[in-house]
């Protein structure tokens, strides 16, 4: 165990000398390392969770366990593991725990350090697990860290580009235009021909990883038939029913089973249709969305660019960085006359704004039927503050009463 635990030290040291790009979030890392609190780091494979948590680190006297190492899990005896980290890592004061979740009972042995007075950070890539487990054994003891792709203004801080300074606004009209195709994983950002091979690669592993793995799912071609399916047709509603019988599934309730399984590792999420009556909005179809738009152009089958599912698909991951959550605070709508509006926000029980997006607003044709479903959603849902996000126009209009902003991406994200 202790050979396990030096040569993961070894690892962890060679990690901590490479070169990162900082990630700019709304937390102070040294107020979190001084809560006592366990920091919860989630977020879907390879954004830079445990870059975030070393980065956090730095300069820290800090012991390091990696579950992603299948020697740990083999070996897994929790007396000799403490024993050993005392001696590899003497004195330490801070306690990281990547990929937790592979640990059997790994939430009991959690709350086990906790009381003993441990100063943990954990990480995690799957969003059901953690937070069922977390907010059961671990209720109040805890802050959770969210982590997705770069953003399109993390992407551009990377670059070194403003699309404020004039003489970069070039520059950043392809950059932006750049990141909407190819999306913000971190290790393709630097090197864009590898974008391809490196999240196709990707998403095959969280398949069969995470998903099949997990939960020991024998038909994997069933479970990557749907995965890409819902690839091919993001931003659109689906429904288990529907699903089943295109891809001639096994039956709905395995269907519905194989669609948490995709959301668990963040790798899908489903949308529902707000409706005032919970029952009513679990029924209809949820518009599935997926963490990152590289995924759609190295893996799914698709006969045209999609610029407008691409461009709503930016939008949706950026609610989620702002702190929407699907279902809760996050859903679509359509009107009595069938118009859809894109993203309905909440706060509380109150609707706080109505979305649509939109990328070409070019066409008059266009323009009214956008704006129309916004006029007669705003409305049915009395509500008033009305965004149009767009990528040729910057201008507030008013349309049937009502005032409506358009918003050019770049001014959005």
């Amino acid at each position: 165990m202790k050979t396990t635990i030096f040569n993961q030290r070894a690892e962890r040291d060679e990690l901590m000398s490479r070169p990162y790009q900082q990630r700019h979030t709304k937390y102070d890392t040294d107020e979190l390392l001084q809560n006592p609190l366990i920091k919860l780091i989630t977020g879907p494979r390879r954004v830079g969770k445990s870059v975030f948590a070393l980065l956090m680190l730095q300069g820290k006297n800090f012991a390091y366990l990696n579950f992603d190492d299948s020697q740990l899990l083999e070996k897994w005896d929790e007396e000799l593991v403490m024993s050993a980290l005392d001696d590899v890592y003497p004195d330490y004061d801070f306690m990281l725990l990547d990929e937790v979740q592979n640990l059997p009972d790994w939430d009991l042995w959690i709350s086990k350090l906790y009381r003993r007075g441990k100063n943990l950070i954990i990480t995690g890539s799957n969003a059901k697990m953690l937070s069922s487990e977390m907010a059961t054994v671990l209720t109040g003891r805890y802050l959770q860290i969210e982590m997705l792709p770069f953003s399109l203004d993390e992407t551009m801080r990377w670059k070194n580009i403003s699309p404020e300074r004039e003489e970069q606004a070039a520059q950043a009209i392809v950059l932006a235009d750049d990141y909407m195709r190819n999306g913000g994983y971190p290790e393709t950002i630097p090197a864009r021909s590898i974008t391809k091979s490196y999240l196709s690669t990707l998403f095959d592993s969280i398949l069969l990883k995470d998903v099949a793995k997990r939960h020991k799912v024998r038909n994997t071609t069933d479970l990557y038939n749907l995965a890409t399916y819902l690839l091919s047709n993001f931003c659109n509603p689906i429904s288990a029913n529907e699903l089943a019988g295109e891809l001639g599934l096994s039956s709905v309730a395995t269907t519905k089973k194989f669609c948490d399984y995709l959301n668990e590792p963040y790798l899908f999420f489903f949308l529902p249709r707000f409706n005032n009556k919970l029952k009513l909005m679990s029924k209809a179809p949820k518009k599935v969305y997926v963490v990152d738009n590289g995924f759609v152009q190295s893996t799914a089958f698709n006969l045209s660019e999609n610029l407008g599912r691409l461009l709503e698909n930016q939008v949706f991951v950026e609610l989620l960085r702002r702190g929407y959550i699907p279902g809760k605070t996050l859903s679509y709508y359509r009107t009595r006359n069938d118009k859809e509006i894109d993203f309905v926000t909440r706060k509380g029980t109150k609707v706080e704004q109505l979305i649509q997006v939109c990328y070409d607003m070019t066409s008059g044709k266009t323009r009214k039927r956008e704006l129309d479903a916004l006029a007669e959603a705003a409305e049915e849902l009395h509500c008033d503050n009305l965004l149009v996000i767009t990528n040729d126009q910057q201008e507030e209009i008013d349309w049937k009463g009502k005032a409506i902003l358009i918003k050019h991406t770049n001014k959005f994200f």
